[in-house]
């Protein structure tokens, strides 16, 4: 077998807010299966990934918390990377676009395609506010949308029908900073003239024609027949790649310039002496795992960039997935309807594998694809667990029970030669879809070896020849054992916690993934497998659906009096120290200072949503004569006001600092 040398990256995720499933499912799951796969196959595979930190969104939460951009990129850089990693996304290196090695990779690209004349100078008119005394970069922008009607549009894409846009197309465009119209103003920019480079794209997207999918060829030819135009690599913004050109000041690189670029920096970090071998090399197979909404990026803009450098690989695969809904709706961020992938890890402890298996098992690869939580349930209970988990179990008990942990000698009949034949016909079947990128039909082939596990147990009852021809038994057993670990082997791109779990005590840690080398020897002694998985049960996922249920922003309770409301006793107060409190996930031990000689402590259930040294100096709302209250032996005396915007709790706090122990009334 030829060994290949490979990048496969995944999409940055945007460090603007949390990871949901449907980035698991469309991205991120199917490109570490497919990693984790090559890599047990002897193949040379950097993968890689990493936050994508500039952009107008950032900005614009930025500004709607009071924080700076790199406050807000450092929360999501931190709580994406955890996620992924409780998840078994297992990346060589998961960097950020605001690193120095990024900032530098970027502005060293850029330079290159200016000194050599690439881009082109343009100064034109583009929407500003007078009020902001900004120019409006395409996020700063909203308007309705010319294909869809849709109300809400940005001026770089619509997100009701994904199609990319222009702010100069938007109907009634409207600042997103003031909500005022905006105006036409005079800037420079430079532009990568993808109208002059049009012809050889199309080359490149053609020689792309069958192997690529459908959809992704199909969108790549719609852009193509259209014609494209110049796009322009700059924005009049402050955060962002600066450019590495005179007199630019207040101006940075186009987000979907520098992103990209990402792939190549974050390789530079991995391996710095070694990164050239790579990108530089035409033998290495360069493949990216993406959405469908970026598709243009991946195909067009960022192989225009690379054919215009002139020295890199273009990407061989784009594997671009469909969208996943919930519970037969959209996935929408705004209206917090979503599963937050590191909310799921809290609720189900240490099950971070069903979740994979689910999500695989109904993989968007081809079409949208729905998650439902009882769907959720039958995947898990009626496969993970009647199939895969009862199977391990059985050949567990059997062999501990009969044999001490010791595997039997074989003598195999017919009956054994069909059932390998079977077997391995599954495992080319696994290996043959995952190389195709048809990773919910390769999981689909795996439980089926476990289906014909169970049936091969249940065909030859090792439990009735026991007591009647143990050599039969022995051969039985033997044949189990050994197809527990072929399952085990091959459960590693899919489930890799339960394969560590199967691992020691089937003796398969060192195994290739290679189902012609696999033997589990007569004389090995292999030991008890616990249950692999548990049962979800019905209060779980009524529980999980009540959460996405809508709730109000706004609700009026019951009136209250004037009197009622001066009871409570509003100041100000600044976080002095802030700790976790042990063995309580949620909970943050505050000191507040409510004036020169006087510390308060509060017990705050804000522990998912900042790390202490996060918030010590924030200036906070304090309710000062809340009676105090014993949590986890500790007294909280008093609490501190939250509001809670898109699944996130901020701090509700003054304008400006004022003198703690002020009255809020």
């Amino acid at each position: 077998m030829v060994l290949k040398k490979q990048i496969v990256t995944a999409a940055l995720p945007y460090a603007n807010g949390p990871l949901h499933i449907g980035h698991l499912a469309g991205c991120y799951l199917p490109s570490d299966i497919y990693a984790r796969f090559q890599k047990a196959k002897g193949n040379d595979v950097a993968f890689v990934c990493g936050s994508d930190e500039h952009g107008v969104p950032i900005s614009l939460r930025a500004k709607a918390e009071n924080k700076t951009p790199q406050e807000v990129v450092d929360f999501y850089h931190n709580l994406m990377q955890e996620t992924f990693v409780r998840m078994g996304i297992e990346f060589d290196h998961y960097s950020r676009t605001s690193s120095k090695v990024h900032h530098e990779t970027a502005q060293e690209f850029f330079k290159k395609l200016y000194d050599q004349e690439t881009f082109l100078t343009q100064t034109s008119e583009q929407l500003y506010d007078a009020e902001a005394n900004q120019f409006l970069a395409d996020r700063y922008i909203t308007g309705t949308c010319p294909n869809c009607s849709y109300e809400k549009a940005y001026g770089d894409q619509c997100e009701n029908c994904g199609k990319a846009l222009s702010p100069d197309e938007l109907i009634n465009p409207t600042s997103a900073l003031t909500g005022n119209k905006p105006e036409l103003k005079s800037t420079t920019n430079w532009y990568l003239p993808l109208d002059s480079m049009q012809a050889d794209l199309s080359k490149y997207i053609e020689s792309k024609k069958g192997i690529w999918k459908n959809a992704v060829y199909g969108q790549c030819n719609s852009w193509l027949k259209d014609g494209l135009k110049p796009r322009a690599m700059t924005r009049d913004l402050n955060w962002g790649v600066s450019l590495p050109v005179p007199d630019t000041e207040g101006k940075v690189m186009y987000v979907w310039f520098d992103a990209p670029l990402g792939y190549i920096s974050a390789t530079k970090e991995f391996m710095p002496d070694q990164w050239e071998d790579y990108w530089k090399d035409p033998n290495t197979e360069l493949i990216h795992f993406i959405g469908k909404d970026n598709i243009v990026f991946h195909c067009l803009i960022f192989p225009a960039m690379l054919m215009a450098e002139g020295s890199y690989v273009l990407p061989n695969i784009v594997a671009a997935n469909e969208f996943l809904n919930l519970e037969g709706e959209k996935i929408s961020t705004s209206r917090n309807y979503a599963v937050w992938v590191h909310e799921y890890l809290n609720d189900f402890k240490d099950r971070a594998d069903e979740m994979r298996y689910v999500l695989c098992s109904i993989a968007p690869e081809n079409k949208d694809a729905d998650f439902s939580w009882e769907g959720f349930q039958a995947r898990v209970n009626n496969e993970l667990v009647a199939i895969f988990g009862n199977f391990i179990n059985r050949v567990s008990v059997l062999t501990q029970k009969y044999y001490e942990g010791v595997v039997p000698e074989a003598n195999n009949s017919a009956v054994e030669e069909d059932l390998w034949k079977e077997a391995f016909w599954f495992v080319e079947a696994i290996e043959t879809q995952i190389v195709n990128y048809q990773f919910r039909d390769a999981l689909a082939s795996w439980i089926n070896l476990s289906r014909l596990g169970n049936k091969y147990l249940a065909d030859q009852e090792p439990w009735k020849t026991i007591k009647t021809d143990q050599v039969r038994t022995n051969t039985i057993m033997h044949n189990a054992i050994n197809l527990a670990a072929l399952i085990g082997v091959y459960s590693k791109p899919f489930l890799p916690a339960t394969y560590s779990k199967l691992a020691q005590p089937l003796k398969i840690e060192n195994a290739p993934l290679e189902y012609s080398a696999l033997s589990v020897p007569s004389g090995t002694q292999v030991e008890n497998i616990p249950l692999l998985f548990q049962q979800i049960t019905d209060e779980e996922v009524t529980q999980q659906q009540e959460k996405l249920k809508p709730k109000d922003l706004f609700k009026l309770k019951p009136m209250i009096q004037y009197d009622d409301f001066a009871k409570m006793q509003l100041v100000s107060a600044t976080i002095k120290e802030a700790k976790k409190v042990e063995n309580a996930d949620k909970l943050l031990q505050i000191t507040l200072a409510v004036s020169d000689d006087e510390d308060k402590t509060v017990l705050s259930g804000i522990a998912m949503h900042y790390k202490p040294e996060e918030i010590v100096g924030k200036q906070v709302t304090y309710l000062a004569n809340l009676a105090p209250r014993k949590m986890r032996g500790i007294m909280s005396e008093g609490m501190i006001l939250m509001a809670e915007s898109e699944g996130k709790l901020v701090f509700v706090s003054p304008e400006s600092t004022i003198e703690n122990g002020s009255e809020i009334a």
